[in-house]
């Protein structure tokens, strides 16, 4: 148990000790970790160690007793042979193969390639979490204590606070499979969300700002609009990868406040061209100065910046 605690515990997974252990069929508990955090796959191990558990193509371990006890655990129960002449360890999932076997069982065989060694330990961890996740045996307990409780009980039964949903479990299984790839798109779509709504505003202001033009000025309303369209859509890019990179361009987002407050919802109050002549005018106009020089101003400040930023990567 001090080798298969040493090897754990070098890794960084939390090891309990279980008095009594060898009554009951496990020895240990062990929590699994990925850097530093517990990640809610909990295992059982028995380990044995001795010539009597040693064959000609490998070992084996006896079920006795426990048959009842390992196939139907609500957490996996790792068998672990410790080979005092060679002191290697070699591992089998016991849970695992007592479910997949045929008949009766008297013993479960462990071959030669199934050796646990710092340089196996990422091949068993995604073994037993692949295991763990594809049978619904995932703790959701965060304190060690409440988590080791869990361990227990569930040994015995399948803990009532996790009793999977049928209705939700398909997706969670799916999403615990794809942890990472899931946070990937769910961050992706939270960054793409507000380009979404803002495309849809433009879209839906459209004609609004198409009639706007026409009843004040006679300039032609699609460069107009579409000008001050470019404007804001070269803003929000801006933003959008400003932000993917870190950084905070609160002037370029203070600006684009300022000018959607300003020219997107006048249009839409004042959709009859009923205010005042020079006001409407005043606002057409003031647009199509501000979206021009104002894209200017943007391109050349954020061109200048990736080239200084470039002269400082070179140097």
């Amino acid at each position: 148990m001090n080798a298969v605690r040493t090897l754990l515990e070098d890794h960084n997974h939390i090891v309990q000790e279980i008095e009594g252990g060898n009554d009951h069929g496990e020895d240990l508990h062990v929590l699994l970790t990925r850097d530093g955090r517990r990640t809610g796959h909990v295992l059982a191990i028995q380990v044995k160690s001795g010539r009597k558990y040693k064959r000609a193509k490998g070992y084996s371990i006896p079920i006795e007793d426990h048959y009842e006890d390992w196939k139907n655990s609500k957490i996996p129960v790792v068998g672990i042979v410790y080979d005092l002449e060679m002191r290697k360890l070699y591992w089998v999932n016991l849970t695992a193969a007592l479910e997949n076997a045929k008949g009766v069982v008297k013993r479960v065989s462990i071959p030669q390639a199934s050796l646990l060694n710092s340089g196996a330990i990422p091949d068993f961890i995604s073994a037993i979490e692949s295991y763990i996740d594809s049978t619904g045996m995932r703790l959701r307990e965060f304190t060690l204590e409440e988590a080791f409780a869990a361990v227990s009980r569930a040994l015995d039964g399948l803990d009532p606070n996790n009793v999977p949903n049928p209705l939700f479990e398909g997706w969670a299984e799916l999403l615990f499979r794809h942890e990472h790839r899931a946070k990937r798109v769910a961050r992706f779509i939270l960054q793409t969300c507000p380009l979404f709504l803002l495309a849809s505003l433009l879209v839906y202001e459209w004609p609004y700002q198409v009639r706007y033009v026409k009843n004040y000025t006679d300039l032609s309303p699609v460069l107009t609009v579409g000008s001050l369209y470019i404007f804001i859509s070269w803003m929000t890019l801006t933003i959008f990868f400003e932000l993917r990179a870190g950084r905070r361009p609160e002037e370029t987002g203070n600006w684009l406040i300022a000018v959607c407050g300003l020219y997107l919802w006048i249009p839409v109050m004042d959709d009859e061209g009923r205010g005042s002549e020079w006001m409407g005018e005043a606002l057409v106009v003031s647009s199509v100065l501000i979206s021009h020089f104002g894209l200017l101003t943007l391109l050349t400040f954020y061109i200048k910046r990736e080239v200084a930023r470039k002269k400082r990567r070179s140097t």
